[in-house]
């Protein structure tokens, strides 16, 4: 497997994560034959690198070391992340730089409508760094890029992946308002793992924040992940299937968790394809319009072609 980004320092030589610089090394599981990847090196990979240094903007693909990034970026699909690259958090599971975070570039919502256009996207992903430290924690960040993107590409769908917004109030009205085609937000794990492994968040106000939006606009799509092989039990798995059906989630993914340095959480176990297959069936069941759940599953991998089936869903009802 390649390595895509230095999990313990930047380019500056500084801490990557300096609340984990201290932290006692975790053990690291070898990884199953289920779960390889090419090495990014296609002509499509390097195009789509040269589109998003260009515009100088940041992806969730490169910052959070995502296994796909060779097979998405080949086919110049690219998740921009938005408001810099620093977040205010420090998820035990998440390789997003971490620290004071630097003031908002008013260009970046037109320079990602331009890279979109560039990069001929039918449907793009726009997520962020969680920024604590703004008012409405980033939402109107979120509406001008979406309405940047519209005016420069109308014909492309949208998808939002936003953070929990925690304390801001208005702040999923403002998103919302703009009108992206999906909105998501991952819950990530299971609410007994929150606390060593998204201490920052809190399970109900995230699962609020889905409520929140089909209360706003009920036709809008939602969608939530979580990953699995942090030490949840299956019966917890289930029922966050429950929780985010009774939030009215229309999508949900679920994917596994590979530990990026020795720093971050531990794999508690690598879940075999077979028990992905066997949740996907118990998701479906629920009532869940799609469900996405494999090893390598991420929110926006696949985010194009899995939007438009689930718009297909709809229709067919």
């Amino acid at each position: 497997m390649a390595v895509l980004i230095d999990t313990v320092a930047d380019a500056a030589g500084l801490p990557r994560h300096p609340e984990k610089a201290h932290r006692p090394d975790q053990p690291v599981l070898r990884k199953p034959g289920w779960i390889r990847v090419k090495a990014p090196v296609s002509p499509g990979y390097l195009d789509t690198r040269q589109i998003v240094r260009q515009n100088g903007l940041h992806t969730v693909c490169e910052e959070a070391g995502c296994p796909n990034i060779g097979e998405c970026w080949e086919k110049k699909h690219a998740t921009f992340m938005i408001m810099g690259d620093t977040c205010t958090r420090a998820c035990a599971f998440c390789n997003v730089k971490t620290g004071l975070p630097g003031a908002l570039d008013p260009m970046e919502p037109v320079h990602v409508a331009e890279a979109t256009a560039k990069l001929g996207l039918a449907h793009v992903v726009v997520t962020s760094v969680d920024r604590d430290d703004l008012k409405d924690g980033g939402a109107a960040h979120f509406a001008a890029v979406i309405h940047a993107i519209r005016a420069r590409c109308p014909k492309t769908t949208i998808e939002v992946l936003t953070p929990d917004f925690l304390r801001k109030d208005g702040a999923a009205e403002l998103v919302v308002a703009a009108q992206p085609d999906i909105f998501n937000h991952n819950l990530e794990t299971v609410p007994s793992k929150y606390l060593t492994v998204r201490p920052g968040a809190r399970y109900f106000v995230s699962i609020r924040l889905l409520q929140r939006v089909k209360e706003i606009d009920a036709a809008m799509f939602t969608k939530s992940g979580i990953m699995v092989g942090l030490g949840e039990e299956r019966n917890e798995v289930l029922q966050v299937m429950d929780d985010l059906r009774a939030a009215g989630v229309d999508f949900l993914t679920i994917g596994q968790y590979l530990q990026p340095s020795r720093k971050h959480h531990p794999v508690a176990r690598f879940v075999p394809p077979e028990e992905f297959k066997a949740l996907a069936m118990i998701a479906y069941a629920k009532g869940f319009s799609l469900v996405a759940a494999s090893p390598l599953t991420r929110s926006s991998h696949h985010a194009g072609e899995d939007f438009a089936r689930l718009k297909a869903r709809r229709t067919a009802r």
